[in-house]
Parts: C-alpha cells; structure tokens; sequence
C-alpha cells in the first residue's frame, strides 16, 4: 500500500485540527489520499468532540496510516501534550507545532510518508517562543539541510486548477521588494519553477509568463527602467537554457481567462502581484506549495483564523486541494 501524506497540526488554538478532521470526514465522498495527522490524539479527540464530529481516532505508526485510515484518523504523536483552547494559543501551541513540522519533515526524508502538508501556524505565537525563522518555507529549508548539507532556495507557488502563480520577492515592504529585485533572482526562481512542474507536476514543457514589474512592462523605459535592465535580461538567459518563457509582459492583461491559458505559471515580480490574481479567482481552494526543497510540501492558503476555531465553521477546500495536489506531485515523482 502506498505512503500517505504527513499532515501537521499547525497552531492548536487555530482551525487547523478543525479543517483536518473536517477533510477526514470527507474521505470517502471525496476520495481522498490516506493522510495522517501529528500532534496529541487526546487534543485531537477533544476537539472533534467540541466540533460534535463522529470521528475515530487511532495512536498509529506512519507505515499502518494507509491500511486504518478509512476505519479511523490516524494521529502520530510527537510526545508533546497540546493544551491550547480555540482561538487562545497558549504555552503549548508552539512547541506543538514546531514538533509536528519537524515529525513530518523526517517522516518524508526518512521514506515514511510521500509528502508533507502543514495546517496554517501563527508567526506571532512562534516569535513569542524564540522561533528564528521568517516562516514555514524558512524553517522546512533549514530542515531539508538533512537530505545533502545545503540549505535550498525555496520557491513559493500558489496552485489553484485556474492558475499558478510565483512571486520572486515575497514578504517584504514593496519599496525592499523593488530593490531587491535582480535577474539573477529572476532567472534563478524561474528556473526552480520549471524543473519542479516538470518533475513534480509532470509538465513536460512548462510554459512561463514573466510579469514585468512598472506599469505596461515600462512602456520602453518611459514608466521604468527595470523592465528593461532587470527583467529582459532574465529572460533572456532563461531562453538560452531552454525554457520556454515570455515577458516582460504587462502584469494587468496577464490573468484573464484568454491569457491564462497561454502559460502554465506566472512569474510575478512581488507578492500582491500574484498573490491577488489567484486570491481572487480561487480564494476558497487556492494551495500554497512550496518548490525548490527536496521533498515535497503543499499547505492550505489561509491563516489560523482564531475568531471561527472550534466554531465548526472552518472551509476545509483548500486543505482538501493541498492534500490532493501533495498526492498528485508524490505520484509523478514516483
């Protein structure tokens, strides 16, 4: 029987355990790829209850997820009690969630489970405790150190059924995201895009949108010169490895329906530049994944929301979409 998908708890007091029972109860009307949770099945248990789900869960070692899922959750505890009530993250929150994300990093690395998906977790609760890193995409490539020593360049990509879109700078003030904007960090995403969709999406020719970054890719240099000096570069050299790829193109005739159909993924030169796009026309299902690491890892694109935990409320769709994209990548790697 085939692996299944390391799914992590995120922040306890968030609707992560929420969407993760939600989708399991779908399982069956849905198909869904056999996934296991990890945390504290007690915790686990509690807020099924709180939720008034029928939910079964299972203390189970990640090689028997597969055979007992369609019987029962599976929980792997990673040995650390979650105490957080919905919407109050407390002591415990990150040490749970830090413990998970590591549990299911070396469940892929060490060929127990396919892939990863990670519940949404709260920066603010981790800064709290010490945590150094910026994000997840940060702290999951520290961690893929352990494949070969290197720490990756990690890619963002938001994937909905309708569109794909990557942004080379990403959480950074628009005036940061603007100086540091280089054709080598163009070239270099572009690059881990193309490979990732190929390998892991089965694309055989990815086909990539270049986004300039001015107004009308700079009207030839009348509204900016980085179009021209930073951006036509990169596609050049993208060119001459092979890629196919276009641009700079004018970022606000890149997402219409007609348009969207000409690529396969587009490279935007700052967050809101892809991020609105996919928000838009696929807010409820969109899935963030995470290119460039040596295993795989998809997540839902949403936060915590604190204020419906526990409520019943949470949309499981995009952790269903996650689930079934981290599926979809695991297969074509295999």
């Amino acid at each position: 029987m085939s692996k299944a998908l390391a799914l992590t708890l995120g922040e306890p007091a968030g609707i992560g355990p929420d969407i993760a029972i939600a989708a399991w109860l779908k399982r069956r009307e849905l198909d869904l790829p056999p996934f296991y949770l990890i945390g504290d099945s007690t915790f686990i248990r509690a807020r099924g209850d709180l939720l008034n789900s029928t939910i079964t869960v299972a203390d189970i070692k990640p090689e028997d997820a597969s055979a007992i899922f369609s019987d029962a959750l599976p929980v792997v505890r990673t040995g650390i009690a979650s105490t957080a009530q919905p919407g109050k993250p407390d002591d415990s929150s990150a040490p749970s969630a830090i413990a998970s994300i590591r549990h299911a990093v070396a469940d892929v690395i060490e060929d127990r489970a396919s892939a990863v998906v990670t519940n949404p977790i709260a920066k603010s609760v981790l800064y709290r405790a010490g945590f150094s890193h910026p994000g997840h995409t940060e702290f999951l490539a520290q961690l893929s150190a352990a494949v070969n020593g290197t720490v990756p360049h990690p890619v963002m990509m938001l994937w909905s059924s309708d569109l794909a879109v990557v942004p080379v700078t990403i959480h950074l003030p628009l005036r940061d995201a603007i100086t540091q904007l280089t054709t080598d960090l163009i070239v270099k995403t572009a690059r881990i895009v193309a490979a990732d969709l190929k390998t892991r999406l089965g694309i055989a020719s990815p086909r990539l949108a270049i986004s300039g970054l001015n107004p009308h890719a700079g009207e030839d240099g009348t509204l900016g010169t980085e179009d021209q000096s930073i951006i036509a570069p990169a596609v050049a050299a993208l060119r001459q490895a092979g890629i196919d790829v276009r641009g700079p193109l004018p970022a606000d005739t890149m997402f219409h329906a007609g348009a969207r159909k000409t690529y396969d993924c587009a490279i935007c030169m700052y967050h809101d530049q892809a991020l609105i796009p996919i928000k838009t026309i696929a807010f409820d299902d969109g899935v963030n994944a995470t290119l460039g690491l040596p295993f795989i890892r998809t997540s839902p694109d949403h936060g915590t929301a604190f204020d419906i935990a526990g409520t019943g409320r949470a949309n499981p769709s995009s952790l269903i979409a996650a689930l079934r994209l981290a599926a979809r990548m695991a297969a074509s790697k295999a």
